[in-house]
């Protein structure tokens, strides 16, 4: 099967209803309703997507774990005993994929982040990874470019397990029980490790910036 990464915001009419709860898709897929995976596709690819770029750092590799995590959970669907959240089995996934292709591209040595200000490549045209504001002035949008590129920089730069939890966390907006329940940690674990990969994110920044 193939699967087709939109990189684009979905238009009002492709995205799953919202009264269509992930259990409900999941339910009408398991008895044959192939439309049912897509709309499960459509409703997490971005967030799978952003988080396999943030992970990876780069563009083509972000789409490839992306494509290879929903073959994975079209195959596993029905082993999905739903003792988790969708959502969480979902990101647990796309977590230990993204590791996988870390390790693997670590191997060979090929540890390449794009820049924020190449744009990606859509359908439609390209469309920068900045977030940009009328009101900026140039000044203005070159200082945000540069601190979000910093701050990725340094992200990238933390080990593995102080780098997932940021992400998870500070960018992805997941409570603390749902990553214990991704990485397969205790909740207590997983705030400790938060607070000391910020400390170290911190110091990081810090010594950047004041140098």
């Amino acid at each position: 099967m193939a699967i087709v990464i939109n990189k684009r915001k979905q238009s009002g009419e492709s995205k799953p209803k919202l009264e269509e709860p992930d259990q409900e898709l999941i339910a009408r897929f398991l008895k044959g309703e192939e439309g049912a995976f897509n709309r499960l596709v459509l409703s997490y690819q971005n967030r799978v997507y952003g988080l396999c770029y943030r992970i990876t750092g780069n563009l083509e590799e972000a789409e490839e774990v992306a494509q290879e995590i929903f073959l994975t959970v079209y195959k596993a669907l029905r082993d999905f005993r739903g003792d988790s959240r969708f959502s969480t089995w979902l990101y647990r996934i796309t977590v230990n994929h993204c590791k996988n292709r870390m390790k693997y591209l670590g191997r060979r040595g090929y540890f390449q982040s794009e820049s924020y200000d190449q744009p990606v490549e859509v359908e439609d045209g390209e469309v920068s990874r900045q977030i940009r504001s009328e009101d900026m002035d140039a000044a203005a949008l070159l200082e945000q470019r540069e601190t979000q590129e910093l701050v990725q920089r340094k992200i990238n730069e933390l080990d593995e397990e102080h780098r997932e939890v940021i992400l998870l966390r500070d960018m992805e907006g997941l409570s603390y029980q749902e990553i214990a329940d991704i990485l397969g940690l205790r909740e207590g674990t997983v705030k400790s490790r938060i607070h000391r990969a910020r400390l170290e994110l911190k110091a990081k920044l810090e010594k950047e910036l004041f140098k």
